[in-house]
């Protein structure tokens, strides 16, 4: 059937979902400064600088965070993916069950790289930054522990759905399901720079310099794991992991169970971060072998894509 946006060039493709992205954020701009102090009595900035012990700021200052993620990432993905084909779920690829074995792959790939995102960390903090970007960054820190503020097992399960599930869906579905798709049809013969075109806008719009190269390096893991299993749940499974596991060792602390910071971390040796790329790579190699090899998002099938698709592997 024509008149589809997959049917178009990806030019128009990337304008149209940039037009979607920018139109969902200003509604969502419009709501919280017009509409949710008339229907809450709160202003976004009275909740940034209200006492947070208060369930009912707390609570709003959720709702906020949640009413943005739903409005600026997951609902420009969704649109997009029914302007662009009759079946959007298919489009998406997310109409095919997960195996059990790639699941534990891309569980594996996660924390394999886990001291190679912490020894990138280490040497991004050594970066010069403004006193406004730390300040900035001090700002982004104190808001996440806010959010993760909680004892309860009820905190927990809503600290969840925040941080965890709502985003590792509403994130992969705009970057790795449209953006990254969109980028490798338009340098198909190149789709390795696509997974880190998209990794670094992912990383970039979270404007968080002093992590920008971790977040780099998760965005393009997640990137990987959706391009070589055509499989966007993979990818969602292991973005919700990351930040699963950082809201539960965060409540483990509050509550005394763990004595250390979560949100504190020792330096990461060299050597491990060396370590951690090898067998990530080793890993990321394994999982496109055990992968189906009918379809990749974004390219037709994989007997008929350029030789590059190969090159993660064929030089180990």
């Amino acid at each position: 059937m024509r008149g589809y946006l997959k049917e178009h060039s990806p030019a128009l493709q990337f304008v149209t979902f940039i037009s979607l992205f920018i139109a969902f954020f200003l509604l969502n701009f419009v709501f919280l400064l017009v509409f949710f102090p008339m229907l809450t009595g709160y202003t976004l900035e009275i909740l940034q600088n209200g006492d947070t012990s208060d369930p009912k700021v707390l609570g709003y200052l959720k709702l906020t965070q949640f009413l943005y993620t739903l409005l600026v990432y997951l609902m420009p993905a969704v649109v997009f993916a029914w302007l662009a084909a009759p079946k959007p779920a298919q489009w998406l690829h997310i109409t095919r069950k997960p195996r059990l074995f790639p699941v534990v792959l891309a569980i594996f790939i996660m924390v394999a790289a886990l001291p190679l995102v912490g020894f990138s960390a280490d040497w991004n903090h050594t970066w010069h930054f403004s006193a406004a970007t730390r300040a900035s960054e001090k700002m982004a820190e104190e808001l996440t522990r806010t959010l993760l503020s909680g004892t309860g097992i009820g905190s927990l399960i809503v600290n969840l759905v925040l941080i965890a599930i709502m985003p590792a869906i509403a994130e992969e579905f705009f970057f790795r399901g449209v953006l990254q798709r969109i980028f490798i049809n338009m340098k198909p013969k190149l789709p390795w720079l696509a997974v880190l075109e998209t990794a670094i806008l992912f990383s970039a719009v979270h404007m968080q310099w002093m992590d920008f190269i971790p977040r780099v390096i998760l965005g393009f893991l997640l990137g990987a794991i959706y391009f070589l299993s055509g499989n966007l749940w993979l990818s969602i499974l292991a973005h919700m992991l990351n930040n699963g596991s950082q809201v539960v060792m965060v409540f483990l602390y509050s509550i005394k169970v763990m004595k250390e910071d979560p949100m504190k971390s020792e330096p990461t040796a060299w050597y491990f971060a060396l370590i951690s790329l090898a067998v990530t790579t080793g890993l990321l190699w394994y999982f496109k072998k055990q992968s189906p090899q009918d379809e990749l998002p974004g390219l037709p099938p994989r007997d008929k894509i350029s030789d590059s698709i190969n090159s993660i592997g064929g030089n180990l």
